[in-house]
């Protein structure tokens, strides 16, 4: 047989792509148009419909940026319809290649009732099937003309990121708005040969299977009538049905596919438009259930869910339904698919407390994995975390990105840093955009690397951020593969149905051991800095706030736990949690409102928190402790007057001036306290650190606190990576436009070192050493005018360090300083949390901050055969994309350096930071409501339970990373205590002695007691 390859498969493209594909709407008659542009933010349904409208011709074109459009739309089913799938067809003017990020719209019936969303790839709105004809069309769409700001591919900064500086040009032409007849034949055949010459194209050449699909397509055109290609569709599918007819392999791998719609909770877009995205979305999702009954739809985000809820009833009323029918799968069981690094211990566990809670109290279902398809990378912590929520299973696909190594594993098990292990899955088909084509089956068979040890992998599938989800051509697609010769085999199921099968067939899965590590997006750990110091504070002042009304709410009569605005200010704080803001990664529009939030969540929280301090009583003033560790320290009063206080643990003491153990000197420029000996050089760095307490050890090995300006250029996604070049390229900022003792005092000495550098950016360092304390501060306050630039402060240290240590969730996790290996050498930022400490036996310090995330530690061998090892804090960057803004402006931030420090001290200190002493009027001084005897059991949360049952709640955890055992005590009478689950949900009862709770951890382990108050 002669080789005609070619021919035919040029043939077959040619005409699907030109005839076929042109003849599924057999006839169309144009719907008439009105239209009417909102003035500035969107309008409820019944503000539009009271609107006045003009005339609007196709052509025409609408939509300035972010803004909306109301479309009037009438027409009638033409009577010789009769019998007919009609629809309404409506194309806004789509641009690009992406279904999502631009411009989309929700049809209205005329009493306000959502019917279905339009996008790019999914332009109908159903009339009737089949029609009378005759029927009256009144509709009322809202066209939203959000920009394509992934136009260019990222290619330039543009000011349409802000509504602000986006300007009003129209963005779009409106293309179509038509009355239609689907011929279904001729649909149905277009997808028929979809599938099979995608399949043809994946098999070998010298595959019977390819050529046999080859020569009955080429046998099936010759039986298409170009003339009547309506006419003679039928016969060309009939010719068809062997083909699509013949059963996959008995081997052939099984693809689970589970319909769903990543709807990111702000990107490209701000919040407040996706509020209309998701009802957008899940219009389509719950009419697409209505088509396909085997069709299941996973999805995640709880806060979502609530925006639908509040905003758009008849939508929630249909997902409640199809939640009822086992076609909508509530999934992820967090409030939203938040940051994977980021967020704090104790707001992970708030995520998964808040989502999980949703789904049991809205659909009565408890929701049985963790689903985070998008996230940067996974802390070691989230094992233990999820499964103390009640969770099975996680699911992600981002590690598929990296940019270095491949992930060896696509299920296993994964385990956390204290031994809990979860089973995971990442999908092959390394997207969770999947629409199962040919290329993308071929690709999840080609990826698997559990072949042989399992036989099944999961694909969500569905257009996300705006495309409107899964589509009625997937879900066709899907029918076909179920059991078709050459591919694998796709089941639509449900994720929890998934995840049993793989783990029934494959208990005995690989184990991946510490941090899922993204090789790549390494700088949301540093860009939008102001948004992750909001985040940190945010968190921190939750910690305040929940402690001292829980005191009040057990010491002070009449006073009410404010357990309403506690809930509501966490969301807020989860909602900017979520993967794309708190990474930085947003458009300016969602960082101005970040910024906006987070300084309204500041100000409610230190109301909340003075109101709880006030309810205590009048008459004397006290500082308050929030931190979990008793404090000695210098703190200022109200009217700025340096004392020292000790304070225990989740308590307070009056303000009296107690001697330090030894007052601090200041000699031209140099600080000493007893304990530290600092000196300044004149650029400004650290000349020395010696440790008085270590026989006067030199801690540096060379110029400390040196800040470092490098070029900061990656190849792709500025607001989301850097690339390892930029190391080659930076500037020292040594020199110093004055360097002045500001401050002399018994209690403080402090140096303030300003700069001046780049285009017009300032620096000014307050460096301060207080009585009692080896801690020195770096108070930092950048103006930043730079653009593609990478701030680092590098403190090179004389220790050989194997490794360090870096705080993350409920514990620290330990990275190689070395780079034997590639996996090490792509770890050349990281991210961690409060402090990072390094050590070499029998001595340690700490690098420790109070706002930023992102750092890198290497080591170097010296000529003198010493070893430095350098911490560098990432400090601020200046990408231009997609925010030409971003970080611009002023940042005030402190980080420390501790020399001789432990990992307890490194701790204990990072809580100090960023839990600053209160000093407030207050009387009588009331036992903490709790206190813990016992080294490494350290308390996270005081609170009071979610169920407003007046029961007292306590996370602790174990943060050495050793055993640990110690003894709650309660400053209430304690009646019961049990072990929960994250919920509050009662797992055992805990033992009671002589009043006190003991307590024994395993390394890192995390326990929340439930105390019931006598």
């Amino acid at each position: 047989m002669h080789d005609e390859r070619r021919r035919i498969e040029e043939r077959v493209q040619r005409l699907h792509d030109q005839r076929i594909k042109t003849a599924i709407y057999a006839a169309t008659v144009p719907l008439e148009v009105e239209a009417w542009q909102a003035p500035g933010e969107p309008v409820p349904f019944a503000e539009a419909a009271a609107a006045s409208y003009a005339p609007f011709s196709m052509g025409t074109p609408w939509g300035p940026p972010w803004g909306t459009t109301w479309f009037r739309m009438r027409g009638q089913v033409p009577a010789e319809w009769a019998g007919r799938r009609v629809e309404a067809v409506i194309d806004l003017g789509f641009v690009g290649d992406w279904p999502g990020n631009q411009a989309e719209a929700l049809v209205h019936l005329t009493d306000g009732r959502p019917l279905k969303a339009v996008n790019p790839l999914n332009q109908y709105v159903p009339i009737a099937h089949p029609a009378v004809g005759g029927e009256e069309i009144h509709y009322l769409v809202e066209a939203a003309s959000n920009p394509d700001i992934l136009a260019h591919n990222f290619a330039a900064p543009t000011p349409l990121g802000d509504v602000l500086t986006a300007g009003d040009k129209p963005l779009y032409t409106f293309r179509r708005a038509d009355i239609a007849i689907l011929d279904e034949d001729v649909w149905h055949l277009d997808l028929d040969i979809q599938v099979l010459r995608e399949l043809m194209l994946e098999l070998g050449e010298h595959d019977p299977r390819r050529h046999e699909i080859m020569h009955a397509l080429d046998r099936a055109m010759d039986l298409l009538d170009l003339d009547d290609v309506s006419g003679s569709a039928a016969s060309v599918r009939e010719a068809l049905k062997p083909a699509l007819a013949k059963p996959a392999h008995a081997s052939a791998h099984i693809v689970s596919g589970v319909g769903h719609a990543h709807i990111d909770s702000a990107w490209l877009w701000p919040i407040r438009e996706t509020k209309r995205k998701t009802s957008r979305t899940f219009s389509n999702v719950t009419s697409l259930a209505d088509e396909y009954e085997e069709f299941v739809f996973a999805c995640s985000q709880a806060q979502q869910y609530e925006w639908v809820r509040d905003n758009y009833p008849h939508v929630w009323a249909r997902i409640q339904e199809s939640v009822k029918k086992g076609q909508w799968a509530p999934v992820g069981g967090m409030w939203v698919e938040a940051d994977g690094n980021l967020p704090g211990g104790e707001a992970i566990a708030r995520q998964l407390i808040h989502g999980k809670r949703f789904f049991i109290e809205h659909f009565g279902i408890e929701t049985k994995g963790v689903w985070l398809p998008d996230s940067f990378g996974y802390t070691a912590a989230y094992p233990q975390l999820a499964k103390l929520a009640g969770n099975e299973w996680f699911l992600t696909q981002k590690i598929s990105w990296n940019q270095t190594n491949r992930f060896p594993h696509h299920t296993f098990w994964w385990e956390g840093i204290d031994g809990t292990r979860i089973f995971t899955h990442f999908p092959p088909v390394d997207t969770y955009n999947a629409r199962f084509s040919g290329e993308e089956m071929a690709r999840a068979v080609r990826n698997y690397q559990e072949k042989g040890g399992a036989t099944r992998s999961l694909a969500p599938f569905g257009w996300g951020d705006g495309g409107g989800g899964p589509t009625r051509e997937i879900m066709e697609r899907a029918r076909r593969l179920k059991n078709l010769e050459g591919s694998a085999r796709v089941e639509v199921e449900h994720p929890d149905a998934f995840f049993a099968k793989a783990r029934e067939e494959y208990p005995d899965a690989p184990v991946w051991v510490g941090e899922l590590y993204l090789e790549l997006h390494r700088a949301t750990y540093t860009s939008q800095a102001r948004t992750k110091q909001g985040n940190r504070r945010s968190e921190h002042r939750l910690r305040e706030a929940e402690l001292w009304a829980t005191t009040a709410a057990l010491h002070a009569p009449g006073y009410a736990y404010p357990y309403e605005k506690l809930d509501r200010l966490w969301k807020t704080v989860l909602l900017h949690q979520f993967h794309d803001i708190l990474p930085g990664s947003s458009i300016a529009w969602v960082h101005r409102e970040a910024e906006a939030e987070y300084a309204r969540v500041a100000q409610e929280l230190e109301e909340l928190t003075a109101q709880a301090v006030a309810a205590l009583g009048a008459g004397g003033t006290r500082v308050f402790n929030t931190s979990p560790f008793d404090r000695a320290e210098v703190v200022r009063t109200a009217t700025g007057v340096p004392v020292y206080a000790e304070v225990p643990a989740n308590g307070s003491a009056p303000v009296a001036v107690a001697a330090p153990p030894q007052p601090v000197t200041v000699s031209g420029r140099v600080l000493d306290n007893g304990l530290v000996r600092v000196e300044v050089a004149e650029d400004g760095t650290l000349a020395s650190v010696r440790d008085l307490r270590a026989g006067g050890r030199e801690v540096l090995a060379d110029k400390g606190n040196l800040l470092r300006l490098h070029t900061d250029l990656p190849n792709y996604w500025d607001a989301w990576d850097v690339d390892k070049h930029y190391k080659n390229r930076y500037t020292d900022l040594l020199d110093a436009d004055s360097v002045t003792v500001v401050e002399e005092d018994p209690l403080l000495g402090a140096i303030r070192v300003e700069r001046s550098f780049g285009k017009g950016s300032k620096i000014t360092q307050t460096i301060t050493l207080r009585a009692g304390s080896p801690r020195i501060d770096f108070e930092t306050d950048i103006d930043w005018h730079e653009a593609e630039k990478f701030l680092k402060a590098g403190f090179p240290v004389d220790i050989r360090a194997p490794h360090s240590s870096a705080e993350i969730q409920f514990g620290h996790i330990q990275r190689p300083t070395h780079t034997n290996t590639s996996w090490e050498a792509a770890r050349f930022e990281v991210s961690g949390h409060r402090w990072v400490h390094i050590a070499e036996p029998g001595y340690g310090v700490a690098v420790i901050n109070d706002s930023t995330y992102g750092h890198d530690v290497s080591r170097t061998v010296r000529e003198d055969g010493g070893t430095t090892t350098r911490v560098s804090l990432s400090l601020v960057r200046a990408p231009r994309i997609p925010d030409p803004g971003a970080d611009q402006g002023r940042h005030r931030f402190t980080y420390s350096l501790l020399p001789g420090a432990t990992i307890d001290d490194a701790v204990a200190e990072g809580y100090a930071l960023n839990l600053p002493l209160r000093v407030a009027e207050a009387a009588g001084a009331p036992e903490p409501v709790v206190s813990v005897d016992g080294q490494g059991v350290t308390m996270e949360a005081v609170k009071l339970a979610d169920d407003e049952s007046g029961d007292v709640v306590v996370r602790l955890y174990e943060s050495r990373g050793g055993r640990a055992e110690g003894v709650l005590h309660t400053g209430f009478p304690l009646a019961g205590a049990q072990v929960t689950d994250l919920l509050e949900r009662p797992l055992e009862d805990a033992e009671i002695v002589d009043g006190g709770v003991p307590v024994a951890l395993r390394p890192f382990q995390i326990v929340t007691l439930r105390l019931r108050r006598g």
